[in-house]
């Protein structure tokens, strides 16, 4: 009997799964060198990237049987990677995050699985690069991973990447003048701030963050030290492609909760009175205006700020 053509098409996708798996490297035992299963590292990536996740969030969104998440949870706690809260707002929740130890572990897990791909995607010209990204994103999209108008996209922060740190500059240098008018003299300092935190950064106390969306850097935020009490957030940025989505909020509040975890006291931080929507964030995550003065920088007339958050 011929084979019908729908047949024919879910042989071509098993085919590609074959291809695929084997490809990545999901047939190891063990993922990227390490101790953890492939859902194990799933696991630590959720609680790496996501805030206020419960272990119902888990279950609901990776497929897990509850006992079996459970079981994978208790293991991590038992390793000392993972760390519970329970929620302000619904004392029935637990909040669920990485711990140090956690965070330590994830770490190099991290950059295997980047290295890994890196080294599928770099034999391969630009536009090839761009043409499997493509392809993956129209078979998530058709498959139901995403919305395909994009009303939810997904986002998560991350530590930066070769070339990000050199976005960061670009990306202030450019939106800053097309939105405010701001000068060269602002972009040179954005370059002066993130070359200082390379050359002299103090990796427990210290931290930058990406917000990626659809794998594409869409946010910046940088926690630097000013005092051995005292934490500063410097140049926090959205795009404008990237905003409504609450992502100014999640890396303010990244760096509000590594602070607390750092020992600092006091998270403080210097901008501009014609920043409004900056000012909301900061303002809806528990900061205050306690300074402001009249100065002239950036080719233009300005008020500055200092607004300042006790932890």
């Amino acid at each position: 009997m011929p084979e019908t053509p729908f047949a024919g098409r879910v042989e071509a996708v098993r085919r590609f799964s074959r291809f695929y798996t084997c490809k990545i490297g999901l047939l190891h035992q063990r993922a990227y060198r390490s101790p953890f299963s492939l859902t194990e590292v799933r696991v630590l990536y959720e609680l790496a990237h996501r805030d206020r996740l419960t272990a119902a969030h888990l279950v609901a969104d990776l497929g897990l049987d509850p006992g079996y998440l459970s079981r994978i949870l208790t293991g991590f706690e038992r390793q000392g990677l993972l760390q519970k809260q329970r929620s302000r707002s619904d004392g029935r929740q637990l909040l669920l995050s990485l711990s140090p130890r956690g965070w330590k572990a994830f770490r190099p897990l991290d950059r295997r699985s980047a290295a890994e791909v890196g080294a599928i995607l770099r034999p391969l010209s630009p536009s090839g690069q761009r043409r499997i990204v493509e392809a993956m994103g129209t078979v998530e999209s058709m498959l139901g991973g995403r919305a395909t108008t994009n009303r939810n996209p997904r986002v998560h922060l991350r530590a930066p990447r070769p070339g990000d740190l050199g976005w960061v500059v670009e990306r202030h240098g450019a939106l800053y003048a097309a939105e405010y008018g701001y000068n060269e003299e602002f972009e040179a300092l954005v370059a002066e701030i993130v070359a200082k935190f390379v050359q002299q950064i103090d990796r427990r106390r210290e931290r930058c963050w990406i917000a990626e969306k659809e794998g594409e850097p869409a946010g910046s935020v940088f926690l630097v030290k000013k005092s051995k009490t005292v934490a500063k957030l410097r140049l926090l940025l959205v795009e404008p492609s990237a905003r409504g989505l609450g992502i100014g909020s999640r890396l303010v509040e990244e760096c509000i909760s590594f602070a607390r975890k750092a020992g600092y006291r006091t998270i403080t931080l210097w901008t501009q009175s014609e920043l409004l929507a900056a000012r909301r964030i900061y303002q809806r995550a528990g900061f205050e205006c306690v300074a402001r003065h009249p100065h002239r920088s950036f080719g233009k007339k300005l008020v500055a700020e200092t607004w300042r958050r006790n932890l």
